[in-house]
């Protein structure tokens, strides 16, 4: 998938998210990316991060920030859990 297609995906999960304000969005946005985004797709957004993050909108970023060490998709399983 393009990064254009995924940066477009990930920023319109932020704007579902951005009513809960950004300390609540951020956790939120990584939770979903990691239920429902193959692994595949998160690290291409996490090397699109790496790679300067053109287009993300912040919260975004910062969600996409936690799931990664560097440009490594961490081992990451869903919580299931939104609080």
């Amino acid at each position: 998938m393009s990064p254009d297609k995924l940066v477009y995906m990930a920023n319109q999960i932020g704007k579902f998210f951005a009513g809960q304000g950004e300390d609540k969005a951020v956790p939120l946005i990584a939770d979903h990316l990691v239920k429902f985004w193959d692994p595949r797709m998160r690290k291409a957004i996490a090397a699109h991060l790496a790679a300067g993050g053109a287009d993300l909108d912040p919260a975004v970023r910062k969600a996409v920030a936690t799931l990664t060490t560097g440009s490594a998709v961490l081992d990451i399983k869903p919580t299931g859990r939104l609080d």
